[in-house]
């Protein structure tokens, strides 16, 4: 894969499944065999609830080991890295105070990279073959922050009536933070929560598939229930139930982001 990749999951609409694809596209490249470092970069948690329970989550929140911390103090996160139970496969975790986290960066001088300069030292030590951001669902300046320090960006749509909602608000951003970040580059948008049974799916392929110089990934993930009880185990899909659907699916689609990352 050459040199650490960074690639952020956003979206600024709630519900489109950024949490839940980063976390099991995370797991499936660790189970590749590549060193994967996860970032919650979400004041909610998701995904850092991907991996531990909630007391333990909770307790790394209101602790000093959390992205929080390192971010309003100007700290180096090589410091604040958790090991998950899994190999190859470590985390940033988030806390609550994320929420005011845009008042922190307000006042700092190139407040735009800040979690760029953050992340330095661990991507020049090429510990991890990849890095992936899971951002909050808003447009602001934490998010510009994350797409300033990312490689590659990659979309999650929920397809369903209200999935494109915003899409054009996202895109609009993106733009922005490519005027700042010019090597930002938009890896793809990846189809969540598939119904093939409804005519909506069909409408969300096709729209989607009508941008210009846009990638939408092959492989789609599709409504599974083994993505619910997953989550509330703790765990990745491919863990809970790996011969379930979804799980079959965030492998095949892992694979599809390491290619691009070649």
């Amino acid at each position: 894969m050459g040199r650490t990749k960074t690639i952020c999951f956003c979206n600024n609409k709630g519900g489109s499944g950024k949490s839940t694809s980063c976390s099991n596209i995370g797991y499936a490249m660790s189970l590749l065999g590549y060193r994967v470092l996860l970032i919650d970069g979400d004041m909610q948690l998701n995904l850092s609830l991907s991996f531990f329970d909630e007391d333990d989550v909770l307790e790394m929140a209101k602790g000093e080991r959390n992205l929080y911390t390192a971010v309003k103090n100007g700290r180096d996160l090589q410091d604040y890295i958790v090991s998950t139970p899994y190999e190859n496969l470590d985390i940033i975790p988030s806390s609550t105070l994320m929420s005011s986290i845009e008042y922190e960066l307000f006042a700092k001088w190139q407040r735009e990279f800040i979690l760029k300069k953050a992340l330095r030292s661990v991507r020049e030590s090429e510990k991890y073959d990849v890095i992936l951001i899971d951002a909050p669902p808003t447009l602001g300046g934490w998010v510009m922050n994350i797409l300033c320090a990312s490689d590659k960006m990659i979309i999650p749509v929920e397809s369903s009536p209200w999935g494109l909602f915003g899409l054009a608000n996202m895109f609009e951003f993106l733009g922005g933070a490519k005027e700042i970040a010019p090597e930002l580059e938009l890896m793809g948008i990846a189809i969540t929560k598939v119904d093939e049974r409804k005519n909506y799916f069909r409408q969300t392929v096709e729209t989607l598939r009508e941008l210009e110089d846009v990638k939408v990934f092959e492989n789609y993930i599709h409504v599974d229930s083994a993505i619910e009880w997953a989550q509330d185990d703790s765990s990745p899909v491919l863990v809970y139930k790996k011969s379930s659907r979804s799980a079959k699916e965030y492998y095949e689609l892992a694979k599809e982001v390491i290619a691009l990352c070649q």
